[in-house]
Parts: structure tokens; sequence; C-alpha cells
């Protein structure tokens, strides 16, 4: 689908070998990259990833920050950290994740990022609300001006591409 110049694609699979000018890492306040996508993109990207990282941390929930990719297919990494279910007004949390992520993109001038199901993993968001939540902060966000001509919400579960797919169309 397309909004403005900008095209929103929902695609299944590997993140970490999109070749975008940004990828969003779903990440904790700390800014550690030890486990799950975060542990990968650092043993693929190299350690430069954390060692950047280790410099901006820590973040507040909801909030984003930019390193680079190392040797990532991607430019850079934007890390987010998306709300733990349970810790209070999670849907605005999740939303302003996003909403930054997005506008550190547009700052940087990017194309093209990448975006997972921040949240519905260990930290037990609901898949069907953080599609609802993301879907209306992409369309927020691209009510403004921006330089990102591409938006994938990339997600490596079958089942969770299936309900962002359906929230989107």
């Amino acid at each position: 689908m397309r909004i403005g110049n900008t095209e929103i694609e929902i695609k299944r699979g590997d993140m970490l070998s999109l070749k975008v000018d940004a990828i969003v890492n779903a990440a904790n306040k700390y800014l550690q990259h030890g486990g799950g996508i975060a542990g990968q993109m650092v043993r693929r990207g190299g350690e430069i990833i954390q060692e950047e990282s280790n410099k901006l941390s820590p973040i507040k929930t909801g909030e984003a920050v930019i390193t680079s990719a190392g040797t990532l297919p991607a430019r850079f990494v934007i890390h987010a950290v998306g709300p733990k279910m349970g810790e209070g007004t999670e849907d605005e949390k999740l939303y302003n994740a996003i909403k930054n992520s997005l506008n550190i993109a547009n700052e940087r001038n990017l194309k093209a990022i990448a975006i997972p199901a921040i949240s519905t993993g260990i930290f037990g968001y609901p898949a069907e609300r953080c599609a609802k939540v993301m879907k209306k902060a992409v369309y927020d966000f691209l009510k403004t001006k921006t330089t990102l001509e591409k938006i994938i919400v990339c997600l490596y579960e079958d089942w969770k591409y299936k309900i962002f797919l359906k929230e989107f169309t």
C-alpha cells in the first residue's frame, strides 16, 4: 500500500538480511544486545554496534537512538525501547518508540526503514495490539513531510505476519 510518496510493505522474513537504510532493533533500555534478534544483530554485524550502543545508554521506554549497522546490509540500526506488558501506558510508550524511530530516519534523510513487531517477544505485548498501534503511528507519521519512501514492517514468525497483514490491509 502507499500513502503519499511512501510505500508500506508487510514482509515475512529476516530483518537482519534486508538492504535498507535502517533497521529498527527492539531494544532494552540499557541497549545490551546479548540475546534474541539483538544478539544475532551484533554477532552478524559486529561488536561496533554494541560499542556504539554503550555510549548512548540508558534510554527511556518510548525513546530511540541510532548507531551504525556494522557489516549488516543496512546502513544504520535504530534502537527503540518498547514497553513491557504490565508497566502501564503501554500503548502510548509503543507508539512513541515507533514514532521516534521514524523521526530519526526522517532527520537523517533516510529512504527505507524496516521495523519489527516491537515488544511482542519477551516483553509480552500482544501482537494484535502492536499491529494496531504501529498502524496508527505509521499513518500519523506519514501525515507529515518525510524523506522515507519505503517502510517495511518485517515479521519473522508467520502468525505475526498474518496479524499485521490483516491490520494493514
